[in-house]
């Protein structure tokens, strides 16, 4: 079943938790080019205001990190840069990147090595899920994993005065 979560702000982003991994997801907000970098192609992939960025820590790590990962593409276009199967360096990225309006969660690809943006490396117990973007918020498809789902409010001043805070929105 399909969820939805609103995200009024430009600053509010959806994180979503399973034990100490997480999702980070936010709407593009804007149209764009989105390159996608391989060893010996580009790839332009068009992304629409209501389609989304989402930012994947199998492992755990910082959420104020993949709000930057977000930002850094949404805000900024920043490039995707793909690695070839098997490369050793996949193995360390910590946080994954993927952007479109649909994105699938999988425990069962390489980090870092899709340059289909439908398909993300998660952890197990985010295998499965489904994110979509929709007009002025997220939609979530889960599978049988109990979540944690809260918005993640970034900060208002780039000089870092302002804490981000952190709600909770309801049972995911």
């Amino acid at each position: 079943m399909w969820k939805r979560y609103n995200l009024p702000d430009r600053r509010d982003l959806l994180l979503i938790r399973s034990g100490t991994s997480f999702l980070l997801a936010g709407r593009v907000l804007s149209r764009f080019p989105l390159f996608l970098e391989t060893m010996d192609s580009e790839t332009v992939l068009g992304l629409s205001p209501d389609d989304c960025v989402v930012v994947s820590a199998p492992e755990g790590g910082s959420p104020y990190a993949a709000a930057m990962l977000i930002e850094l593409v949404r805000s900024h276009q920043t490039p995707l840069i793909i690695l070839p199967k098997g490369h050793p360096g996949s193995k360390r990225l910590r946080y994954i990147v993927s952007a479109g309006d649909t994105i699938r969660v999988s425990c069962a690809v390489e980090r870092g090595t899709h340059p289909e943006q439908d398909i993300l490396c998660g952890s197990d117990g985010l295998s499965g899920m489904t994110i979509r973007g929709a007009e002025g918020g997220i939609e979530v498809f889960a599978g049988g994993d109990t979540i944690e789902v809260s918005v993640f409010r970034t900060p208002k001043d780039r000089q870092g005065d302002s804490l981000p805070v952190s709600y909770g929105i309801g049972p995911g």
